[in-house]
């Protein structure tokens, strides 16, 4: 089967990528270079530097290459940054989604896999989520991704496309060979070894009065892999599940400050805490329920322990100093 991924010089579509190419499948990887690294491509792709938001070049795309099937990772995901400047999440995460799926329809290309996220529900009513609980996104990130979750049922309806939605948590942790490495790094876990690293003088902690057990915000993490496998049982199992909305998590959560005490036990190094105000956007407590892939697709995640996901990432750190190389990254 060949596979369109998109975003695929990005963390997660990069790692998606390479264990797609690990099952025997050919991908076709796009990305426009804006955010994601060469470097991070696997060798053995067909690499297509595009931008999503030029039409004529996602249609080369598809008269140059045999796609059978579309992972789509591209797209703006700063939380903060999408409360600053809304416009930009809603080109690239709604106008130029529109633009691949119209390419695709154009072709004869029913099978989508999308990028979700768990942002789509807000401020959670009851935790651990289900999916089908409200949808009421408090920033323009999650806004986003839920409307273009609404186009597809509409391609869906209209085309005959065949999608699965896949909310996933906190992406985190690494493979052997590709790791987490964002050129401006807001992503806990990475920043958390960045401090421990003495990249970073200190890890910020935004907001200490949430309602959690010790004041931080809660998040349910993932790790990569499990990430990339879901995508991949995803697709086998497209036919069946088609229209489908699926959380990817473990269904418990960490607080920061729990996270960045595992971090200390598996690094062996002390890792400072400057405590601040939170972040505008942010809610509280995250954490998935993970009843529904696993009743419907026998899927759960088999790498997710905190533990795992913080080692994997120390390593791939330990490896990789500067990432890719391409270009050292900036913590804010």
């Amino acid at each position: 089967m060949n596979i369109l991924v998109t975003g695929a010089a990005g963390y997660i579509g990069s790692i998606c990528a390479e264990v797609l190419l690990s099952r025997g499948m050919k991908v076709i990887a796009l990305d426009s270079l804006l955010e994601g690294h060469r470097a991070a491509v696997p060798p053995g792709v067909a690499f297509c530097q595009v931008d999503l938001g030029d039409r004529n070049q996602i249609e080369s795309v598809f008269v140059q290459h045999n796609v059978d099937a579309v992972m789509h990772f591209a797209a703006e995901a700063l939380v903060a940054k999408s409360v600053k400047e809304p416009s930009i999440f809603y080109a690239t995460n709604v106008a130029c989604g529109v633009n691949l799926l119209d390419a695709m329809t154009r072709h004869g290309v029913r099978k989508f896999i999308f990028s979700s996220t768990a942002a789509t529900y807000g401020e959670p009513k009851t935790v651990p989520i289900p999916e089908d609980h409200p949808k009421a996104p408090i920033n323009p990130y999650g806004k986003s991704k839920l409307i273009f979750e609404e186009i597809l049922a509409d391609y869906k309806a209209y085309t005959g496309l065949q999608y699965v939605s896949l909310r996933y948590f906190n992406a985190a942790g690494a493979s052997r060979e590709r790791g987490e490495h964002h050129r401006v790094e807001t992503h806990l876990i990475p920043r958390v070894l960045d401090a421990a690293a003495g990249v970073l003088p200190h890890v910020d902690v935004f907001g200490t009065d949430y309602p959690t057990s010790d004041g931080t915000c809660v998040r349910d993490y993932i790790h990569i892999l499990d990430i990339a496998d879901s995508h991949v049982r995803a697709l086998e199992e497209i036919d069946r599940v088609s229209g489908e909305a699926f959380n990817v998590g473990n269904s418990r959560g960490f607080s920061i400050l729990e996270v960045i005490d595992a971090a200390e036990r598996i690094t062996g190094r002390k890792i400072p805490r400057k405590l601040g105000p939170r972040r505008p956007g942010d809610p509280a407590v995250l954490v998935a329920s993970k009843e529904k892939l696993k009743r419907t697709l026998g899927w759960e995640a088999s790498h997710s322990s905190l533990e795992e996901i913080i080692q994997s990432a120390w390593t791939w750190k330990q490896e990789h100093p500067r990432g890719y190389e391409d270009e050292v990254r900036v913590s804010v």
